[in-house]
């Protein structure tokens, strides 16, 4: 498991936001132009693994991850944008998730408002995922 399919599954759990967002409209990859609204894009930005010289079983790895809204208003984005930093704002800490570790969710920052496809409006939230995962 990585950073980003970890971010999805907290997100898809979270009852908060799946009472205004779908589960399986929470995905990787990309969205299509016309991808029903409201949506999240779940993606990594980059990976820092922690180097060690000793041979290690565990290896552990922080990944900054985005997570893009896309709705049809702005007050629905700015309504998703508060449930998404409250999932991570806390320090989420989860003992296991598939073969990860001593997971940990942080927020870290979000990105400019912007025009999306279709007169949508759309935010990034990004967050540090850290998980320990078998080398």
């Amino acid at each position: 498991m990585d950073g980003a399919g970890i971010m999805g599954d907290v997100l898809r759990k979270n009852v908060a936001l799946t009472a205004v967002i779908r589960p399986e409209a929470i995905k990787g990859g990309r969205l299509a132009d016309d991808e029903g609204l409201p949506v999240l894009l779940v993606r990594s930005l980059s990976i820092v693994d922690r180097q060690s010289l000793a041979l290690e079983a565990m290896v552990r790895t922080t990944e900054r991850i985005s997570v893009t809204v896309r709705a049809a208003s702005y007050r629905d984005r700015k309504t998703i944008m508060g449930l998404l930093r409250s999932a991570g704002r806390a320090g989420l800490v989860i003992a296991a998730l598939d073969d990860a570790r001593d997971i940990s969710v942080l927020t870290a920052g979000a990105g400019p408002e912007l025009n999306g496809p279709g007169n949508s409006f759309e935010r990034n939230q990004d967050f540090y995922v850290s998980y320990d995962a078998p080398a």
